[in-house]
């Protein structure tokens, strides 16, 4: 069951829909999404409900930068605000959820993610990201790494073999400075927004199975 979620007591406020578990397992992830969309995305919608399905609550919800516009990119300066808005929902689902809590998103909002937990690296169990902007397209050089060698949970990354913001072959040289266990879902075929031929198909339900494996192998 999906319903809307709100929550306005704070600064800032967290909106979004919440994927109650059926059944429940304990588990929570906390999901948000990229530069140019919201939490409706097809991918995020998609992985949500896989998600809640296979037992976990999902708190898919919006950065602070699109609270406050609907359309465009982050403003320069914003990230700080939005990794606050990525602090205050995993608070909210830690006191209303037991169990192990992950944190993750698709793009910027999973790289914003990889940054607060390399700051604090015990506000979450671990990570899911779902297209990391490893960097800019056709700027290879400006490399979106520096905080990987701080990032001591465990990371399951999903990366489409043609996206323009990183080779899959250039994510595996990445990978290689985070400490934790980690792994790369590669995504044949796939860009930036996993889409195969404008369809997710399967994917959800592939990425959901692949990721509980990996938390169960992955130490504490």
């Amino acid at each position: 069951m999906t319903t809307p979620f709100v929550d306005l007591a704070f600064d800032p406020p967290v909106r979004g829909f919440l994927h109650e578990p059926s059944p429940p397992t304990g588990g929570t992830i906390v999901l948000t999404h990229g530069a140019g969309a919201n939490c409706q995305s097809i991918l995020l919608v998609k992985m949500s409900n896989a998600f809640a399905a296979s037992g976990f609550a999902v708190l898919r919800f919006d950065l602070p930068f699109r609270t406050e516009r609907p359309h465009g990119p982050p403003s320069p300066g914003s990230a700080s605000r939005d990794r606050d808005g990525l602090r205050r929902a995993v608070a909210l689902m830690k006191e209303r959820e037991s169990g192990p809590v992950f944190l993750g998103g698709h793009s910027y909002g999973g790289r914003q993610s990889t940054i607060l937990v390399s700051e604090d690296s015990q506000l979450v169990d671990g990570l899911l990201l779902l297209s990391y902007p490893l960097h800019p397209p056709r700027k290879p050089d400006q490399l979106r790494t520096s905080h990987f060698p701080k990032l001591n949970k465990p990371t399951f990354f999903v990366h489409g073999s043609r996206d323009p913001f990183g080779t899959i072959s250039e994510m595996k040289s990445a990978l290689k400075l985070i400490p934790a266990a980690h792994t790369l879902f590669e995504v044949d075929g796939a860009g930036h927004d996993l889409l195969i031929k404008k369809s997710i198909g399967e994917l959800p339900v592939r990425v959901v199975s692949e990721f509980q494996t990996f938390v169960k192998k992955s130490p504490e």
